[in-house]
């Protein structure tokens, strides 16, 4: 491992107040112990040492005022006496490069450049002294601007790093609102379904074992298929390794949802308006998730007989509509699970309207768009 990064490893685990202190200390020893030895330097060269270097300690509160200072200090300094370097001052524009605004950083320039003249002129420098205390400034700017940028980098990763996880937490609530209304859709169709299916071989028993049969063994088939559905549902919460996992419903399994429905006794036609197209992947899942929310409320609430559901095509929407010849809007049947719809379809940008329609039954209608260009 070079220096270079070593010094940089200890200088970030120290606070920025502890590292002040160091640089404070580090540089008055090396500007004022010239003074002092070999031979003492008079008292007023001390103190002008001192102050080229002490005020480095009060770096961050004031960088150009500490600039000012110790360079005013050094350029008295130098009359006298010649340091190595003016640590000091070196400091001061180190830190106005790395901590200031642009337009202090702008001032600041000719400002260090003038008195930096100043200095080298006044004691009557020669020309190597020019081009050593020159390259000197300049490179304790550079490093101080290098210094800033890799702080904006590092602000901007860490504001790029917290969008992300802001996304990442969206996105799981997102992710488990969905897993919540599938589950809530499953269940209440698949169990609606079964508890009709299972009172009406119930009554029909003793008189027609087979119609019994028949409806016990629908039973079994909406169990078995919203075992399926929820597996394949629940898996993507596992974290333990791969697992079986389900599509997610379409338009294509609506004929299905529809027979599905029949066996519970409600006669139930799916008919089509438009010419169909390709639609967004989430607008088949809405569109399915209506249907079977507003079938299974008509199966457990409505007391109708039949139901109508139509799929209207346009160039920008879908329209699903599911209507029955029920009791209509009766404040306790028709509404069930109204709100978990509307949700769904307002997510997927959509709209969603039902009421009483005027036969007397009761009408869902959701329109929801394509989601992608022309058919």
């Amino acid at each position: 491992m070079s220096v270079r990064r070593v010094a940089w490893n200890l200088t970030s685990e120290l606070s920025p107040r502890t590292l002040d202190v160091l640089l404070a200390l580090a540089a008055t020893a090396a500007t004022v112990v010239p003074t002092l030895w070999p031979r003492p330097a008079e008292w007023w060269v001390v103190a002008l040492a001192f102050a080229s270097s002490a005020p480095v300690l009060w770096r961050r509160r004031a960088p150009v005022l500490v600039s000012f200072l110790t360079g005013l200090a050094m350029t008295g300094l130098v009359l006298w006496e010649k340091p190595f370097l003016p640590w000091g001052p070196l400091i001061g524009v180190y830190t106005i490069a790395a901590l200031s605004g642009a337009t202090v950083r702008l001032l600041a320039v000719p400002f260090i450049g003038g008195t930096v003249y100043l200095s080298l002129v006044m004691p009557g420098e020669e020309t190597e002294a020019y081009r050593m205390v020159g390259t000197a400034f300049v490179a304790a700017y550079a490093l101080g601007t290098s210094t800033r940028a890799r702080a904006a980098g590092r602000a901007e990763r860490a504001e790029r790093d917290l969008r992300l996880e802001q996304e990442q937490e969206a996105a799981a609530a997102r992710e488990r609102t969905r897993i919540a209304r599938d589950v809530h859709d499953i269940v209440t169709h698949s169990v609606g379904l079964m508890v009709v299916q299972a009172e009406a071989g119930s009554a029909v028993l003793d008189v027609d074992p087979t119609r019994a049969r028949t409806a016990l063994d629908a039973v079994a088939e909406t169990g078995r298929t919203a075992l399926v559905q929820l597996r394949g549902l629940l898996g993507t919460l596992r974290d333990d390794g791969p697992v079986t996992r389900t599509e997610r419903p379409s338009l294509a399994a609506l004929p299905e949802l529809v027979r599905r429905t029949r066996l519970a006794g409600l006669d139930v036609r799916l008919l089509t308006e438009g010419r169909p197209g390709k639609v967004a992947a989430e607008t088949e899942v809405t569109a399915y998730r209506v249907v079977q929310e507003a079938l299974t409320n008509v199966v457990r609430h409505a007391g109708a007989r039949a139901a109508l559901v139509t799929l209207g095509w346009t160039a920008t929407h879908l329209t699903v509509t599911v209507a029955d010849d029920g009791k209509g809007d009766t404040g306790s049947g028709g509404g069930h699970g109204l709100r978990g719809m509307r949700e769904r379809v307002t997510a997927g940008g959509g709209v969603l309207r039902a009421g009483t329609s005027e036969d007397g039954g009761f009408v869902v209608r959701a329109e929801l768009p394509r989601g992608v260009g022309e058919p």
